[in-house]
């Protein structure tokens, strides 16, 4: 089987991180996001990865010549030259994707960069192979369904319908970004910006081609920064990872990862749900909770981060406090006794003064 990854977005949701990063290659705990789907996939036997990307390749060339899995997997480059929204770059890999005489029916998973779950991969393909359709869609449920596009089924998981950001109760179960496709989906789609939520999966719904597969564990989109704490939070409930140096004289409560090369001073008190990427230096007495400091930053002493993230080599100062849903880019200084609430900080920012209310420092 071969899969599709659409990595042609720039972004710009999940500002600022994505200033220094693309986003599909920064790290949700351990790994960049984009490993993570590449290892679900190597899982179950995939055996080529198209990455489809936009003009700005250098730093996801960089990361295919890399990451360990490459032995494991083909990974290749579809690069476009405008924008194709979600349904175009399927046109424009078709040669990659449906090779000569293979049969139609021959399936292939489609996935959105941004989403993070369990990927139940082996289960839905058992599933799309056993109603014989065109296309298997991965729902999930959540709690407020009037912020997406509902999808509507039947108790056999034959998809009806979609309704768009509903005013009303129909359903609570939407799209989660991952779908398995028969290549015959591909004399659907037309090499132009096209949407495969809007055009091509309500006229496959229409005519009875398309099923869904509920997943009931985790699933998070981590497009934009408080979803992609979520998404951190979640994958430290539900999945194990190794277990982390001995620090004397520190307090760890709940999940929480520590990266390599990590220093931590004496008492200091860690967790719950906090993720700490590698070469990250953090003081005495200080107090991380609910965040992510990612990797090369320095946390001084008696230092507070709750709810927030810390962006790359970043440096925050002695008795600073950032609380509720603090935003920093890399490289960011906040100097001693600074208190920041609700703040984004673009990269290579000097903050010396308190920031209070949703301000952004530019």
């Amino acid at each position: 089987m071969k899969a599709l990854i659409l990595v042609g977005g720039f972004g710009t949701r999940l500002r600022p991180l994505t200033f220094t990063k693309p986003k599909p290659l920064i790290e949700l705990v351990d790994k960049p996001i984009i490993q993570r789907q590449i290892g679900a996939l190597i899982s179950i036997g995939v055996k080529e990865v198209i990455l489809a990307v936009n003009t700005e390749t250098e730093a996801i060339k960089n990361f295919v010549e890399n990451i360990p899995e490459k032995k494991q997997v083909k990974i290749t480059l579809s690069v476009e030259e405008t924008p194709l929204g979600s349904g175009g770059p399927l046109a424009l890999a078709r040669k990659i994707l449906w090779e000569k005489d293979e049969p139609e029916t021959k399936p292939f998973f489609l996935l959105n960069s941004d989403v993070i779950c369990d990927f139940p991969l082996e289960k839905m393909l058992i599933f799309h192979k056993k109603h014989q359709k065109e296309g298997t869609l991965l729902v999930t449920k959540v709690e407020n369904p009037s912020k997406y596009g509902v999808v509507i089924h039947d108790d056999d998981g034959k998809v009806t319908r979609f309704v768009e950001k509903p005013t009303i109760y129909v359903g609570d179960e939407i799209n989660a970004g991952v779908s398995i496709l028969n290549l015959k989906v591909l004399n659907r789609i037309e090499l132009r910006n096209l949407s495969m939520e809007r055009e091509i999966f309500p006229k496959m719904a229409e005519e009875g081609q398309l099923f869904c597969f509920t997943i009931n564990t985790f699933w998070m989109d981590i497009g934009q920064p408080l979803d992609y704490l979520r998404g951190v939070e979640m994958l430290l409930d539900f999945v194990q990872f190794p277990k982390m140096a001995k620090y004397e004289n520190v307090c760890f409560d709940g999940e929480v990862f520590v990266g390599e090369n990590v220093q931590i001073g004496e008492d200091s008190f860690i967790g719950p749900h906090v993720s700490i990427g590698d070469n990250v230096q953090i003081g005495c007495g200080v107090r991380l909770v609910n965040c992510v400091i990612l990797s090369g930053s320095s946390i001084n002493d008696f230092a507070l981060v709750s709810n927030s993230i810390v962006g790359w080599d970043s440096l925050i100062g002695k008795w600073s406090r950032l609380e509720n849903h603090c935003i920093l880019g890399s490289s960011v200084g906040v100097a001693d006794e600074v208190y920041l609430n609700d703040t984004i900080v673009l990269p290579n920012k000097q903050v010396s003064d308190s920031i209070l209310n949703g301000k952004i420092i530019l």
